[in-house]
């Protein structure tokens, strides 16, 4: 399947079983400090390379904000068009870099709405490919540099639920939302700049009169609309 440009894949990640110990520890020492403490993150790994890895290898929800002090996370109604988007729940990724995305575009200060997907393709007899994203904020805010610090959550995924694929034709797409439809109590945190986000230079614009043309072009693979003078 050929996707459009604005389609981006994930960073190689290639880890040796040195740092795959080392991401192992860090956790392991993190959930033995009680009830969710910061992460002294000194590696040199980069952070989304951790992120995206408890993801793949442990029972790991990651949620990012810029809210450094979550106790606990309760369902809460979003505005969103799809199924399990529309939920009271408790939202979060099963990838690191999605969720890294949400914890460093600054709401707060810029409004601004964003336009963003992470998914992964499987046409047989190929295998699942690795992930895929996409990164728009609006127009307006784009050249504001929308940034912030903020906090990546790991949270048990024992109560979250994955975005049932969807197939089109003969391709299956895997979204990587997750949703739990009660309250979630974080195990750890760890801190993120925008320096952390490995896609900040290929971030999009849109224009917010035309999400529906968005949406409707990243869910059927068209081009990405032309923002009008």
């Amino acid at each position: 399947m050929q996707l459009p440009s604005y389609w981006l894949p994930r960073p190689p990640m290639r880890l040796d079983q040195t740092t795959q110990a080392t991401f192992d520890q860090l956790l392991t020492t993190a959930l033995a400090q009680g009830i969710s403490p910061l992460l002294d993150y000194t590696l040199t790994a980069p952070k989304w390379q951790f992120l995206c890895y408890l993801a793949e290898h442990h029972a790991i929800a990651l949620h990012g904000s810029g809210n450094p002090n979550i106790s606990q996370f309760t369902p809460r109604q979003p505005i969103d068009l799809t199924e399990i988007g529309s939920q009271r729940a408790v939202y979060a990724a099963d990838d690191g870099i999605w969720a890294l995305f949400f914890a460093i575009a600054d709401r707060d200060r810029y409004p601004m709405s964003l336009l963003n997907s992470c998914i992964r393709i499987a046409q047989a007899p190929a295998p699942i490919s690795e992930p895929l994203y996409v990164f728009s904020v609006s127009r307006t805010a784009r050249p504001q540099q929308p940034w912030r610090d903020g906090v990546v959550y790991l949270l048990p995924r024992a109560t979250f639920t994955a975005q049932p694929s969807v197939q089109v034709d003969t391709i299956v797409i895997h979204p990587a939302q997750l949703a739990s439809l009660v309250p979630v109590t974080p195990l750890a945190r760890l801190a993120v700049t925008p320096a952390d986000f490995p896609f900040l230079a290929q971030v999009r614009e849109h224009d917010d009169a035309r999400l529906s043309d968005y949406a409707a072009a990243m869910n059927t693979g068209a081009p990405w609309p032309e923002i009008n003078p």
